[in-house]
């Protein structure tokens, strides 16, 4: 093949590469412009000790405005995510109706970006306080008990640390490490530990964000699922200031059958505890004015005196957040 042949067969490839990169090219950027702008955000208690700003799940996200492709409801974290139309064009103004029974309605109005929402609302009790004529009841002296099977350890306890993760939401990261998974926003991140002591060994170890934005969160390093003496755990937070609930069993020697117990972590009206996914029968027991009152925790917990969700995590642990009710108080 002449040295003409072997130029014109280059330019015509060349040539092709160019039309296919192009086409490509042309693709995806007719997708992205196709695709609706989404915004993304958390809810959370308004207050201003950072480890009550418990997340609030079942909040109703609407855009009044009727821009939005439908309505949005927050998960256990306190997380959404809601589309707008493909009319609906980034620096527009928008705005966002948030309600759920127990919180005063909020309305929220703001231009469309890619920054992360913090919405916090304020518990409808705030306004009834003060017209409260009835004594509240004192709830006190909390615990879970609940059984497990073991045919070679036996529990003797449970370790339980709580650790925030500081940081301010939509500082940009400029490269500068620790940043957000998409590299945009400033991140801080935290680690924690628990030693079980010499001859022990943790098992169902279980890290849970309680308060703040937990949407803008994720677990960095995992130390602590296959259990040990020493467990840690690394979080990165991209967003507001969170608090991680670290908890775990203890375990020693071989027993079965055997009733286990634990504390619930209570942060002003609000309580955290999580169940290992062995756990069976569980109740929540605790003394109201002075009698003790057993309730059982099913896969749904209902309870006359407090709200609770619960969260069923891969390894199938479960995380328990419950907020009391009007009339009731923790001593």
């Amino acid at each position: 093949m002449s040295a003409r042949k072997i130029a014109d067969v280059l330019f015509f490839l060349g040539l092709a590469a160019i039309i296919v990169a192009g086409a490509f090219f042309t693709l995806r950027t007719y997708r992205r412009l196709m695709q609706p702008l989404v915004l993304r955000g958390a809810v959370i208690k308004q207050d201003s000790d950072a480890r009550k700003q418990s997340p609030i799940a079942n909040v109703v996200v609407s855009s009044p405005d009727g821009l939005a492709l439908r309505d949005a409801t927050t998960n256990f974290s306190g997380g959404f995510t809601i589309a707008f139309r493909r009319s609906v064009k980034m620096g527009e103004p928008i705005r966002l109706s948030f309600r759920n029974p127990d919180f005063q309605p909020l309305n929220f109005e703001d231009k469309l970006s890619d920054k992360l929402y913090v919405i916090s609302m304020v518990p409808l009790r705030n306004e009834m306080a003060a017209t409260q004529s009835e004594p509240e009841v004192k709830v006190s002296n909390v615990m879970v008990r609940y059984s497990t099977q073991s045919r070679r350890t036996d529990n003797v306890g449970s370790a339980v640390k709580t650790f925030q993760v500081i940081n301010m939401a939509n500082l940009p990261c400029r490269n500068q490490q620790p940043c957000s998974p998409d590299g945009k926003w400033k991140a801080q991140v935290e680690s924690a530990s628990l030693d079980a002591g010499q001859g022990n060994v943790f098992r169902d170890a279980r890290v849970t964000c309680i308060a703040g934005p937990c949407a803008f969160t994720r677990i960095d390093t995992d130390n602590f699922s296959k259990g040990g003496q020493i467990i840690n755990v690394t979080v990165r937070n991209w967003s507001d200031t969170t608090t991680f609930l670290f908890q775990a069993e203890v375990f020693h020697s071989q027993l079965d059958n055997i009733v286990r117990r634990t504390y619930p972590v209570i942060f002003g009206r609000s309580m955290n505890f999580t169940l290992p996914s062995t756990a069976e029968g569980p109740t929540l027991e605790a003394d109201m004015n002075g009698g003790q009152i057993v309730f059982p925790l099913g896969p749904t917990p209902i309870l006359s005196w407090a709200s609770c969700e619960v969260r069923v995590e891969k390894n199938e642990s479960k995380d328990y957040r419950c907020e009391l009710k009007q009339g009731y108080d923790f001593r």
